[in-house]
This record gives structure tokens, C-alpha cells and sequence, in this order.
């Protein structure tokens, strides 16, 4: 299968994996046709990229980070929770069931990304519908635990992360939806009062049975900053817990490679450009460089363009060296189909580099 951006669709073509509704139904599965009504609802639900089939790219299977029946379990575990919780509250903070409920679902995690041998982080938001807090919630934690994998945390410590990970942003619960859901940039007064949910956060947590202090610190300090430009203390370097500084790096990537009702999502290669802007004075260099060398810039299935002129999908990654993929070529220099597709593997043929993603130019290199 290969990626295509929504725009690039055709009627005709037949997608490649299931495209689920924000309830977690299957809304069209694999290898529905696609025709102009369907394209174009797609468009209004905010996907961006879609997978397809294409017999010239059977054999390029694409794997997610976690199993299937495991995201769908944990969109539905944070929906119903966080329903419970942005209504009005009676009896004070206190939510007894969100911590064995989520430390169960953090294991789960954590168990699928081991079972993965050297496991990439891939964009985690094509073909599904949910809400921007909940799908932000589990894919700043699945990116998040792995990372922390490869630190080498121990299984408590990697609980205790992916509990900070996975509830985060829980004190959003307590903003209005009608700022959460603005589809254009905040006022002044609207940006502080959603900077709040770092406290609310906090406040949640702190005291919640089963949830460790310091993944409470971690919904408090993921938006700390190293040079003290953070919110809500304004604290410095190694005062931020370093579980919070992993989260950040994650939910910084996670919200730039997102479509937001008042902008498009940004590709991998560009959200970890922007990320590397505040390499040192707002992210550890050490944690950003394992975030780096893990991350696929470059998504499977993704159409690209060559130094060359030649276009192609990307067939394959190195775990080494992600940003030097195997490309399947499709067309050559003169944008001419070819008879037989091909695949070159730009770690050995260090002349060719990519230029263009998807149509995007590209504006440089990172790290």
C-alpha cells in the first residue's frame, strides 16, 4: 500500500487499511472503492493523508505501534473516563478508577511496543476520526514509552511514564470545549486561561489512588521549557523532571504532525526541524537525538520525489539511519511510469537524496 494526500485522491482508488469514526467504528474498511461523495466527506472529517492499495506496492506492509484492538481499547478507555470527568464535579477532584484503569492500558502499551523489534515512531493520525484530546493522549504515551524503552527504564519507571504520558493534558477535561475546539488562534486571555490545565492537571492527579506523584508532575511540567520560557513555574533545566522533558518532546512532535480545524498538519522531517530550532534551550540535545534516530521522517508508504527526478514510495526503513529509506520508484525522471517498479536504497546510494514529500519541497536537513 502507499500513502496519498486527500487531495491527491481519485474515484477509483481502494484504501488499504480501515478508516474508523471517533466511536471506534469501521467506517470503510479495506479496499472500499472510493468515489467523489466519499473523497470528498473525508475532507470534511480533517484526514490528510490516506493509505491505499496498489499492486506495485503489495509488499510494502504497514505495521502500527501498537495493535489494533489495543489503540481502539485505550481511544475508547480515555473517551469514556474523560466524558466522566469534564462533567460538573460534586464531591471534589478525587476519580478513584483512573488509576488501575490506565496503569492496565499503559502495560498493554508497553508490552505491544516490545514485542516490536526496533520500532519506529510513525505518524499515529491517518485513517482515524477521533477527537484531537483523546488520539493527542495516547500518542504522546505510546511515543513517549518507547523512547523510554530505549533509555532503558525500568517496568515500574515505564509505568510511571506512560501514566504521565497518557494523562498529560487530563486537566483540559475542565476547558471549556468551546476553547478546546476554536478554529482559530487563542486571544490573550483565552492562551491563559488554557495554560491552566497544567495545574488542573496536577491538582487531578495528584492525590488519585494508583497514580504515582510523579506522573502527576508530569501533567504539571510539560510545558516547562529548559531556559525557564515555560509555564506554569517558569522552572530551568534539571528542576523539570526528566519524565516531563521526554513528554514534552513527544507532545510538541505529536501536535505539529496533527490537522487542526485552523491548520494543516505538519510532515515528520518538518515538525522535527522545528523541534531542533529549540534543541538545547528548550529540549535536552540527549533526549531530542533519541527522539531523532527513532523517528520515521520519511512514513512508509510515503510518495516522494528524488534528487534524481525519479518519484517513488518509501519501501522500507533502516532502524539506524531512518532518514536514508529504501525507495520503491514508480516514475521515472520524466514523471513516465515505469513498466517495472524498482527500489533504491538511499544508504547506499549517498548522491540521491529526497527533495520533495508528497509534492512538499523540502528545506534542509536536521541534526
Amino acid at each position: 500500500m502507499r500513502l496519498v494526500s486527500i487531495d491527491s485522491l481519485l474515484p477509483g482508488m481502494k484504501l488499504g487499511k480501515k478508516i474508523y469514526s471517533e466511536d471506534g467504528i469501521v467506517l470503510l474498511s479495506e479496499n472500499a472503492e472510493l468515489n467523489d461523495t466519499i473523497i470528498r466527506r473525508l475532507k470534511l472529517h480533517g484526514l490528510e493523508l490516506v493509505y491505499i492499495s496498489d499492486p506495485r506496492t503489495d509488499d510494502i506492509v504497514i505495521h502500527d505501534m501498537i495493535e489494533d484492538e489495543t489503540r481502539l481499547r485505550a481511544l475508547g478507555e480515555i473517551r469514556a473516563n474523560y466524558h466522566q470527568l469534564m462533567a460538573p464535579v460534586t464531591k471534589g477532584l478525587v476519580y478513584p478508577y483512573l488509576g488501575k484503569v490506565f496503569s492496565n492500558l499503559v502495560e498493554t502499551i508497553m508490552d505491544d511496543l516490545a514485542a516490536r523489534e526496533n520500532a519506529m515512531i510513525m505518524l499515529m493520525n491517518i485513517n482515524s476520526m477521533d477527537q484531537y484530546l483523546y488520539r493527542h493522549s495516547l500518542n504522546v504515551c505510546i511515543y513517549t514509552v518507547l523512547l523510554g524503552q530505549i533509555h532503558g527504564y525500568s517496568k515500574d519507571e515505564l509505568t510511571t511514564l506512560g501514566l504521565g504520558a497518557l494523562l498529560h493534558d487530563i486537566g483540559k477535561t475542565k476547558i471549556p470545549l468551546s476553547l478546546l475546539n476554536k478554529p482559530a488562534s487563542l486571544s490573550d486571555e483565552e492562551y491563559k486561561l488554557m495554560k491552566t490545565h497544567t495545574d488542573i492537571g496536577f491538582k487531578i492527579l495528584k492525590d488519585e489512588p494508583g497514580i504515582p506523584l510523579i506522573a502527576a508532575h508530569c501533567a504539571y511540567q510539560h510545558h516547562e521549557r529548559l531556559d525557564g520560557n515555560g509555564y506554569p513555574r517558569g522552572i530551568k533545566g534539571n528542576e523539570i523532571h526528566e519524565f516531563a522533558q521526554w513528554i514534552a518532546i513527544a507532545d510538541a512532535f505529536d501536535a505539529m504532525t496533527t490537522h487542526r480545524v485552523y491548520r494543516s498538519a505538519m510532515l515528520p522531517h518538518q515538525a522535527l526541524e522545528v523541534l531542533y530550532t529549540g534543541c538545547g534551550h528548550w529540549y535536552d540535545k540527549s533526549k531530542l537525538e533519541v527522539f531523532r534516530d527513532r523517528v520515521a521522517i520519511y512514513p512508509l508508504g510515503m510518495m516522494v520525489k528524488l534528487s534524481t527526478g525519479e518519484r517513488g514510495v518509501v519501501a522500507k526503513i533502516h532502524g539506524l539511519i531512518p532518514n536514508r529509506p529504501v525507495i520503491r520508484i514508480l516514475n521515472d525522471e520524466f514523471g513516465v511510469e515505469v513498466k517495472s517498479p524498482y527500489d533504491v536504497d538511499l544508504s547506499t546510494q549517498l548522491s540521491v537524496v529526497v527533495t520533495e514529500v508528497d509534492g512538499m519541497g523540502l528545506n534542509g536537513n536536521v541534526g
